[in-house]
């Protein structure tokens, strides 16, 4: 049976698919075969365990498919996989930072563990387009700390909107950002600005990060969607060069999955370290999270020093 029929053959369609999700938004564009889904997580704008199994599971979906969705009724190529977020100035805050809390007291490394497999085993294939002929794409249009950054930084293209900040608050907290950020960064700006953005303490406004080469595409304020039809039309040009490019990058300078799961364990490692005070800065951070304010806490400025408020 090829892709097509099999496709035509399930069960579900697309309506049904945005049935089983409760913290992703699903909207289709047959035009330019843009598929957008939305992260809205529950409670707090972070990738709660849901969040990961809805992202992994809708993935996962077209991956079996060979790429195609319905639309209508009919079998459609996605050809670009948009990822954006519905919470308001928020893209997401990163970690469940409640989750590593609990797991810490009860010196728990394989809920740590479990928590970094989640998230490689959305990161990894995210970083190679889901080895399907399509464009992943991060549209930030809001705060992205953490993990929320991390995200971005592993699609092929990262398009933010100018008041968009972005940075590693895990400094706070004396951790580190584990799942993925060294690998996703270094491999675009080198060793000594990956570790200058993971260590310095820095929130950093997308125009800086588009500067220093991390943002892909920098959009006004308000046309970030408008700004990712504008990339899809100059790559759809030429999008068989260009994703064989993108190919090319991957061979390149490889993430494997084995190089994040061992930074992975670092991470567990790391975090079962931390000390009373570092679990107080953290529950601190919890509080925020569940405002949509940890931003706040972090800086009162785009490029303030984290340390400063520790």
């Amino acid at each position: 049976m090829n892709a097509i029929a099999e496709v035509r053959s399930s069960t579900q369609v697309q309506s049904s698919l945005q049935s089983q999700y409760e913290q992703l938004e699903l909207r289709f564009d047959a035009d330019y075969g843009v598929m957008w889904h939305f992260m809205q997580p529950k409670a707090r704008p972070v990738f709660n365990l849901q969040l990961l199994e809805e992202l992994r599971s809708f993935h996962g979906e077209l991956e079996e498919r060979n790429g195609l969705t319905w639309d209508d009724g009919v079998a459609r190529q996605v050809n670009y996989l948009v990822l954006g977020s519905k919470v308001p100035g928020i893209y997401n805050l990163g970690g469940d930072l409640g989750l590593f809390r609990e797991a810490i007291t009860r010196k728990d490394r394989e809920q740590l563990m479990m928590y970094g497999r989640k998230c490689i085993d959305n990161l990894y294939p995210w970083s190679r387009n889901l080895e399907l002929p399509l464009t992943t794409v991060a549209l930030v249009a809001g705060d992205a700390l953490g993990g929320g950054f991390e995200c971005a930084l592993s699609a092929s293209v990262l398009i933010a909107e100018e008041s968009a900040r972005m940075g590693f608050p895990e400094v706070l907290f004396n951790l580190f950002p584990g799942m993925g950020a060294y690998s996703f960064l270094s491999r675009k700006i080198g060793r000594r600005m990956t570790e200058e953005l993971m260590t310095g303490g820095n929130i950093y406004s997308a125009r800086q990060l588009y500067d220093m080469g991390v943002v892909d595409v920098l959009a006004p304020d308000g046309v970030g969607e408008q700004a990712v039809y504008s990339f899809i039309r100059k790559h759809s040009k030429a999008a068989n060069g260009r994703r064989a490019i993108e190919t090319v990058r991957r061979e390149v300078e490889p993430v494997t999955r084995e190089e994040l799961m061992r930074v992975v364990e670092i991470w567990a490692d790391a975090a079962l370290r931390l000390t009373e005070r570092d679990l107080r800065m953290m529950d601190r951070l919890v509080r925020a999270q569940a405002k949509n304010s940890q931003l706040e806490l972090v800086s009162s400025s785009n490029v303030m020093p984290l340390q400063r408020i520790a």
